[in-house]
């Protein structure tokens, strides 16, 4: 069977959104990328982004994680560092994180293996609101926030308009809300980078009206059945 309609009939997603992910290169079958039109078969193994598809709704799991700061975002690491598997109960299935938190940002992070909604809320046209948290070095005013919310230029692209406030601020630091709809690389650190101010702490607090209260470092739960139904409809 093509593995869009098996996908699709097995409710991970769409055909569109199966050839969708398949052109992004995000799915292999076997370890080797599919491609469009391939069939799949009896025992075969599919991942997104290198971790298992569940395929029946009754296997996919949906975890909220407070991720700290000095935690990579991965299922394992070369390199001995600390992982978000960590933290997770021994319980839980093989699952994996809905987009990235660098090593040095910590907060909301959402877990999961339904790669369908892990699909839709990291592609870029679904422009889901993410609020951070940064600590700025040093003083900032909201005339120098200015630039951020129309737009600075990171590798040549501006970047989407944004909102941003100041929420604290003295003469050593000034602590930022900043709510970004995109999710390129260390975007919200290059932001700041982009008017010559350097972003001592990090933390994702709230993706779309998930927030991270409630949740100490390190802490995992799993999403209840309301946050599981208000993020399959963003």
């Amino acid at each position: 069977m093509r593995i869009n309609k098996y996908l699709a009939e097995q409710g991970v997603a769409s055909r569109r959104h199966v050839d969708e992910m398949i052109m992004a290169k995000r799915i292999k079958i076997n370890g080797v990328i599919a491609t469009l039109g391939i069939d799949v078969q009896e025992g075969d193994v599919i991942t997104l982004d290198d971790q298992p598809i569940a395929v029946n709704e009754k296997d996919a799991e949906y975890y909220i994680m407070n991720k700290p700061k000095g935690v990579v975002c991965t299922v394992s690491d070369d390199r001995g560092r600390k992982t978000i598997m960590d933290f997770l109960p021994e319980t839980s299935g093989r699952i994996f994180p809905v987009g990235r938190l660098d090593y040095a940002t910590e907060g909301l992070l959402i877990l999961t293996n339904d790669g369908d909604l892990a699909f839709r809320l990291t592609h870029p046209k679904t422009e889901i609101p993410k609020t951070y948290m940064a600590k700025i070095e040093g003083t900032l005013t909201e005339k120098d926030l200015n630039p951020i919310r129309s737009g600075v230029e990171i590798d040549g692209v501006l970047t989407k308009k944004c909102k941003a406030h100041i929420v604290e601020t003295n003469k050593s630091y000034t602590k930022v809300h900043i709510t970004i709809t995109e999710g390129r690389n260390r975007q919200v650190r290059r932001m700041f980078e982009a008017i010559g101010k350097n972003v001592e702490f990090l933390k994702r607090v709230s993706i779309g009206q998930l927030k991270l209260s409630g949740l100490d470092r390190g802490q995992v739960r799993k999403l209840t059945q309301e946050e599981i139904a208000y993020l399959k409809g963003l």
